[in-house]
């Protein structure tokens, strides 16, 4: 059985007839959902869609943080910046993360390996602080830890293509 390709942008717009400005949002969303992020041509094509201009719909976009405007990596790294994390370091190991990867938050690494975000709590206060790389958790990382991490992970692919 194969799987169902995810429907392309055409198809998204067409489910919204005659949409207007309150579609925005679910319609964005939706696109997200189905390329995994939001492209400038989707931007576009969503504000011509609804008939507002594409800088309207960036603005709104760029608003709301559930938003990306560039793919994830193949290891996305979600860092714990909710109150337990804070007191416990995940500041410094944010940082730390930011000049390994020469990236910001909201930014895929150039190779497309790695993707980073804040989230303002993971749920595993008791492992503070921790960081999750697609669902897998981290705990009670220091910055000393993160060379390593990000090693092992690289480490992982090389022996997936062998």
């Amino acid at each position: 059985m194969r799987a169902e390709s995810p429907p392309d942008l055409k198809e998204i717009l067409a489910r919204y007839p005659g949409a207007e400005r309150d579609s925005l949002i679910p319609l964005l969303q939706e696109v997200q959902e189905s390329e995994g992020y939001l492209s400038r041509e989707a931007v576009t094509a969503v504000g011509s869609h609804l008939k507002l201009p594409a800088a309207k719909v960036y603005g709104v976009a760029t608003f709301y943080n559930q938003f990306r405007f560039s793919p994830r990596g193949r290891y996305h790294i979600q860092v714990c910046r909710g109150t337990a994390c804070h007191v416990k370091g995940s500041g410094p190991l944010l940082g730390r993360l930011e000049r390994e990867l020469k990236i910001e938050p909201g930014q895929t690494t150039r190779d497309g390996l790695f993707s980073l975000e804040i989230v303002a709590c993971i749920g595993a206060c008791g492992l503070a602080p921790v960081i999750s790389v697609n669902g897998e958790y981290h705990a009670h990382l220091g910055g000393d830890d993160i060379p390593g991490l990000l090693e092992n992970y690289r480490t992982r692919i090389e022996e997936s293509d062998d």
